[in-house]
């Protein structure tokens, strides 16, 4: 895992020496996501520079170093992630008549270019990567991300200038780039507590989106984004089109082929490698097949908190001695967990707050006191119906559907009228009324479903006076045609919950303990598996991931992990009350609100006072707000 950062100038160079001490001091802001080397390779002529931040995990040698040349010296690249059939790719390079100096993925990918060209090379990939590459002889630079964004990568074009990183803060130290804020972006982030892609909180700065390429020309245009790869053309849309014709018990056999076979790919490492170990069904099933896989005893951590309503250690501890790992777990006082919120704005540089943002941060710092790589069970949410929210929507719906339609928009109209009497007798009431109007107003599943992935929206909005810009979420344009609304879901999340929140917060979090995580239920193969699956081989009355709980019960007894799903969380809502109530307090005061000049300060400060008075918990909302409160106050906008 690394840190890649850089910048194109071909109308505007800078001089030599300039450019060395401005790449060195971006190269230094991502030192974290690589701390064992780095580098930085410029062409002043042509206004190109390259800079890496190296953690080194296979070819520990020098001659795994970037920026990395191909051997006839027409490219020269940076890569952040993993390649993980690199051996296979240098075996079929090799019998072009490639040879190699080391035994690194970085050196496959660059002759990969040189003989096939950027995107033949990248769609036989199988891994995570954020790529930039450039080619001499057309003084061209590509920048790549992977299938599923598990990698990040901003760029932007800003004074003559294009940029490019991994993470925002290594932007700042060039001296032509204006960290101007996005005021666009604000309600998007308030919408989900995330800036979905391609926005970022920057005005000229994007997030390239997952499985895209763009190509930037020596007259500085730029080519793209274009799509290598899609969730919709190569795996959702694709897999409804051609079903798995085979018996259920076959397509387990095909999956559990597959899930091993990724796994396997993610084990290879010249460093130490283990497993996060929730006690969950993802995270189980990995474990289980690491373990399988393994000659030795596999390394897997866990944390556990104080209050019993959030500890899962003691069920991770049962799957671990079952399996015999070597487990390692953690107890995390309150304490700890509150003294990593101070952490955050730096850690992200860009507002964000799903606050599992917390327990993340402190598994992956305990693994990294003993591992360089982690596995992860991220993703089988998203592509085998787990989420819980899929059938609360569906039952729910069904319910208000059974409604006749004048009735419910009466109703409807009645409880919106009752909303600002309930407020003479309580916000609870007031928040009961606003939300049954809800409710009756949108008894359609996928609008009650967009309710569940919303805090401030257009209805109740936590800003004034800036319009909604377009997203992919509110544009049912570009949803799944599927009959089945869990379908739609699950495609919907998979294009953005699944990029822009959960694998920002893994990334960010590891990253900042120089921790790299491998996913491997989000191998592009599974996920394609895994969409021409019939609905039904996935879901089965109001429980999913059916074929993962089989899988994992081959290895592990289905006491040891059927119960109801905690999620990985932490007691914000008493928080908010007790521990953090003035640092809450000065963040949503109204002079702090107001010396913004977007907030709805009104609304925002009335649910503060509910929440901090035993009525409606608006934890989810003012948790958005107070992480972009410091994040105001930390980043110059």
């Amino acid at each position: 895992m690394c840190g890649v950062v850089g910048f194109y100038a071909p109308q505007a160079p800078m001089p030599l020496h300039e450019a060395e001490h401005v790449l060195r001091q971006m190269t230094n802001r991502l030192e974290h996501r690589g701390p064992d080397d780095s580098g930085c390779w410029i062409d002043a002529q042509s206004g190109i520079a390259l800079g890496q931040t190296r953690l080194a995990i296979v070819d520990l040698s020098p001659l795994g170093h970037q920026p990395m040349d191909s051997a006839n010296g027409e490219w020269t690249i940076i890569f952040n992630g993993e390649i993980y059939n690199f051996h296979t790719l240098r075996q079929e390079l090799a019998s072009l008549g490639v040879t190699f100096k080391g035994h690194s993925d970085t050196e496959v990918l660059v002759e990969g270019f040189n003989i096939w060209g950027v995107r033949p090379t990248i769609e036989k990939c199988v891994g995570m990567f954020a790529i930039a590459a450039w080619n001499h002889r057309e003084r061209e630079l590509t920048l790549v991300r992977d299938r599923l964004g598990k990698k990040p990568l901003y760029y932007g074009f800003i004074g003559q200038t294009w940029f490019f990183a991994s993470e925002l803060k290594a932007l700042h130290p060039h001296p032509r780039f204006e960290p101007r804020l996005n005021r666009n972006a604000i309600p998007l982030y308030l919408r989900h507590n995330y800036i979905p892609g391609p926005y970022s909180i920057y005005e000229h700065i994007w997030k390239l989106q997952p499985g895209t390429i763009l190509t930037i020309n020596a007259h500085g245009q730029s080519t793209g984004p274009q799509t290598y790869w899609s969730m919709r053309k190569d795996a959702s849309a694709k897999g409804l089109a051609n079903p798995f014709q085979g018996t259920f018990e076959e397509a387990l056999q095909q999956l559990e082929n597959l899930l091993e076979n990724a796994i396997e790919l993610r084990m290879i490492a010249d460093v130490p490698l283990g497993s996060f170990l929730s006690g969950g069904i993802d995270s189980s099933l990995v474990t289980a097949l690491m373990q399988k896989v393994s000659s030795k005893p596999v390394r897997t951590f866990s944390i556990g908190f104080e209050d019993p309503a959030y500890d899962e250690a003691p069920f991770a501890k049962a799957i671990a001695q079952h399996l015999k790992t070597d487990h390692v777990e953690h107890i995390v006082s309150g304490r700890e967990a509150l003294d990593v919120i101070p952490l955050l704005p730096e850690m992200f540089d860009e507002p964000f707050a799903d606050s599992s943002q917390i327990p993340t941060y402190l598994v992956s710092k305990l693994a990294r006191q003993s591992v360089t790589v982690a596995l992860s069970g991220d993703g089988g949410d998203e592509f085998f119906c787990g989420y819980r929210r899929y059938f609360q929507t569906q039952q729910i719906a069904s319910i208000l559907q059974r409604i006749p339609g004048p009735a419910r928009s009466m109703a409807a109209k009645l409880c919106q009228w009752a909303v600002p009497l309930a407020k003479t007798v309580s916000l609870q009431w007031q928040k009961r009324f606003s939300h049954a109007s809800h409710l009756f107003s949108h008894a359609e599943s996928d609008d009650l479903y967009l309710s569940h992935m919303q805090y401030w929206t257009e209805q109740s909005p936590g800003t004034v006076g800036i319009p909604w810009s377009s997203t992919e979420f509110m544009n049912r344009e570009t949803w799944l045609a599927s009959p089945h609304a869990e379908e739609r879901w699950m495609d919907l999340d998979s294009r953005t919950y699944l990029p822009d929140d959960i694998l920002t917060k893994v990334d960010r979090t590891s990253m900042a303990v120089a921790l790299e995580t491998r996913a491997p239920l989000i191998d592009h193969r599974v996920i394609e598996f895994a969409w021409s699956l019939p609905l039904d081989f996935k879901r089965q009355a109001n429980s999913g991931k059916i074929p993962l709980k089989r899988i994992l019960n081959k290895y592990v007894p289905a006491e040891l992990f059927e119960r109801p799903k905690k999620g990985f969380g932490v007691p914000m809502e008493r928080w908010l009350c007790e521990d953090l109530r003035d640092w809450a307090e000065d963040l949503l005061s109204e002079h702090s609100l107001n010396a913004t000049g977007f907030y709805n300060t009104p609304l925002i400060r009335q649910r503060w006072h509910a929440h901090t008075h035993g009525q409606p918990v608006w934890n989810y909302h003012l948790w958005g707000v107070l992480m972009l409160q410091a994040w105001l106050r930390t980043w110059p906008h």
